[in-house]
């Protein structure tokens, strides 16, 4: 088979890995190679249409020997195969440097042979990269499940960033849509990864010359939507991922039905872009906000509410929290507010040091005004109206419902990926 033919088929097979980011590297370039991957060297880029534009996204194989039901590449599906070898797709990965096209490699593969066959080929390619072509670019790498600590231990010494996707919620799920798979062995390299990077990590503080293990730290994915997980038990454990596996990021991918079966949604089911995007608004608040998942979702409210925003909702079922004042609040207090940034949190702080806030300063300070109004006071003086009732209240928020996720609301058409 030539080489556009593998590409044509093993690029198309890749669209389906949401985990796919460059930032947080710092592989500096050197004097006898090509490529940096260092923050100002490499970065997302964004075209017109959407797309994610910079790195080599491809497949080693879509020639899988497991059959989990809701993938395409599964053994039983009746498709057109295709297999890179090392070399090939090192060739490709700096020719297409060397004409521009790409900053880097994003690289993952179906299982086959073995686990530990498909990750030794795996780690090949990067092993050609660096050693052979002397490419200190970015590489994404996809560990696969079930293969050898040493394997995985060579390829976070070759490798920007690594995953694991841990796919689907719970065991449970697993075990019924994926039976070959195993939490166990999805958990295992997560965790040897982790616990390499953060060691690592401590070693590069003693000593310049200690090696970097997996600089840009280990991402996973989970399908969202193809099991019947509630968005309480998904957060639970993405904060457990976060605290236990030293986790740079979460990505989150509506189920995308292309397999037919008793065990899936039927293949008309439209994707569920919105709850989609409020787990990666929830995640937000995991990672960056201070909350915590039991606040943002509880047995009582198991799934995040499409109208809103997770911290809107939190902070309408939480009203007695509130008005908070903004001259008064702490960073902490601050972040709880709706229509309140990171940035605009500390700007509120900084500012306070040196002036009393004013209500004409707020936007100038970048806070959402038309949001925050409702949950802030300015010396003892409410913004929002005290006549609304919990039900204007909420429609007032869902009104000052950011463009984005309007539109998310009234339409499900998925982007194209290639």
């Amino acid at each position: 088979m030539k080489i556009a033919d593998k590409i044509k088929i093993l690029a198309d097979a890749a669209k389906y890995d949401a985990s796919c980011s460059s930032s947080g590297s710092s592989r500096a370039a050197a004097t006898d190679g090509i490529g940096n991957a260092a923050m100002s060297g490499i970065c997302h880029s964004w075209a017109a249409d959407g797309r994610c534009v910079s790195l080599l996204k491809i497949l080693m194989s879509n020639d899988c020997v497991y059959d989990c039901s809701y993938c395409l590449s599964r053994r039983s599906n009746c498709l057109e195969r295709a297999t890179f070898t090392p070399e090939e797709i090192a060739d490709l990965t700096i020719n297409f440097y060397l004409r521009n096209y790409i900053e880097g490699l994003f690289l993952s593969s179906a299982v086959y042979a073995s686990p530990d066959k498909t990750m030794a080929d795996l780690v090949e390619v990067c092993r050609l990269l660096r050693h052979k072509h002397k490419f200190n670019g970015y590489i994404h790498l996809k560990v696969i499940p079930g293969a050898s600590n040493d394997l995985v231990q060579a390829a976070g010494f070759l490798a920007e960033r690594m995953s694991v996707n841990i796919e689907l919620p719970s065991e449970a799920s697993l075990n019924r849509l994926a039976p070959q798979k195993s939490k166990k062995g999805i958990l295992a390299p997560m965790k040897q990864i982790g616990e390499n990077f953060t060691g690592f990590k401590l070693e590069r503080k003693k000593s310049r010359n200690a090696p970097s293990f997996c600089p840009a730290g280990q991402t996973t994915q989970m399908i969202i939507g193809a099991s019947a997980e509630s968005d309480f038990q998904i957060l639970n454990l993405t904060e457990n991922l976060y605290n236990k596996m030293s986790l740079k990021r979460v990505y989150y991918s509506a189920y995308i039905a292309v397999n037919e079966g008793p065990l899936l949604p039927a293949i008309s089911t439209t994707p569920p872009l919105v709850r989609e995007h409020r787990l990666y608004q929830a995640d937000w608040l995991l990672r960056f906000y201070k909350f915590q998942s039991h606040e943002i979702l509880s047995p009582a409210f198991p799934h995040l509410d499409e109208r809103l925003d997770p911290k809107a909702a939190w902070a309408l079922r939480n009203f007695d929290l509130f008005p908070i004042d903004i001259n008064r609040a702490s960073y902490e207090e601050l972040l709880r507010i709706p229509g309140v940034g990171v940035t605009s949190a500390r700007r509120i702080i900084k500012t306070r040091r040196v002036s009393a806030i004013r209500e004409q300063d707020l936007k100038k300070i970048g806070m959402v005004l038309k949001r925050a109004r409702f949950f802030i006071s300015i010396n003892d003086k409410y913004l929002g109206d005290r006549s609304l009732s919990h039900h204007h209240l909420v429609n007032a928020m869902c009104k000052a419902e950011p463009p984005g996720s309007k539109k998310l609301l009234h339409s499900s058409r998925q982007l194209p990926l290639f």
